[in-house]
């Protein structure tokens, strides 16, 4: 087997048994990102194999707050499918979530593809359909969140699943930096954030996604779910927790765990 099958192979099998694995790079100190990369591309061919099917892509660790709590300071990427786009209460076990955190998010929903380079934060808005709050929860599959840049993009940028809010918004109609997200946990205010903490802009953001994804092959399509970072610190989720957003002037996303 190749390093990407044995990592990818590894880090399916903890997925699936809902369970952690030391990090990757104690174990092969000489993976660089691009080894990474290529893990995380053999960990989704299993889940692909499986039945399942890419219905997005998202970006992590777009926000200074978000780096310095991880530790990782440059943006990665991951997959989204089918089988991670939660409706209704998130069941944890039935996920095969192991230790989930809640981020606020704004989704952009695609009406056309994007392929890098040159992708710029104008051809995002031009190939954006409608713009929605949304919840990442993000999970690790690496021991205690202990990750550095090549864990976190072999893990599939430490995605577990995702919920999108129920209103859609045009984001020509909008000034994306200044979106306001305020976040409750459980009824109580938890943080705050604007779209401005995505690197800049979240279109710019999005577009950084189609221009690093171009470098290995990968467009972004119509119809895709984006998401495009998180505004706020990540938040540890326990069954029994309740989060609610609210993207001001465009609506709420509620994620409920059980």
């Amino acid at each position: 087997m190749s390093t990407a099958e044995i990592h990818g192979a590894a880090l399916h099998a903890a997925l699936r048994g809902r369970r952690t694995v030391a990090p990757l790079i104690e174990r092969e100190p000489a993976l660089t990102v691009d080894d990474a990369y290529a893990i995380s591309l053999d960990f989704l061919s299993r889940r692909l194999a499986e039945g399942e099917r890419v219905v997005g892509k998202k970006i992590g660790v777009t926000s200074k707050t978000v780096q310095d709590m991880l530790g990782v300071f440059q943006p990665d990427f991951g997959f989204l499918t089918d089988a991670m786009h939660v409706e209704g209460d998130i069941d944890i076990a039935a996920e095969r979530l192991i230790q989930p955190r809640a981020e606020a998010e704004i989704a952009f929903i695609l009406k056309s593809g994007l392929a890098g380079p040159g992708v710029t934060a104008a051809d995002v808005i031009a190939a954006t359909e409608s713009i929605a709050p949304c919840f990442e929860i993000v999970d690790s599959r690496i021991d205690d969140w202990k990750i550095g840049i090549v864990d976190t993009v072999a893990d599939n940028a430490s995605c577990g699943v995702f919920v999108l809010g129920e209103a859609r918004a045009d984001p020509r109609t909008h000034d994306l930096p200044a979106l306001r997200v305020s976040v409750t946990k459980n009824g109580s205010p938890l943080s705050e954030g604007t779209g401005a903490a995505v690197q800049g802009n979240p279109a710019e953001a999005v577009a950084w996604l189609a221009n690093t994804l171009g470098a290995y092959g990968v467009t972004l399509d119509a119809g895709d779910i984006i998401l495009s970072g998180s505004l706020v610190p990540l938040e540890p989720a326990s069954a029994g927790d309740t989060f609610e957003m609210t993207l001001h002037g465009i609506g709420t996303c509620t994620a409920s765990f059980v």
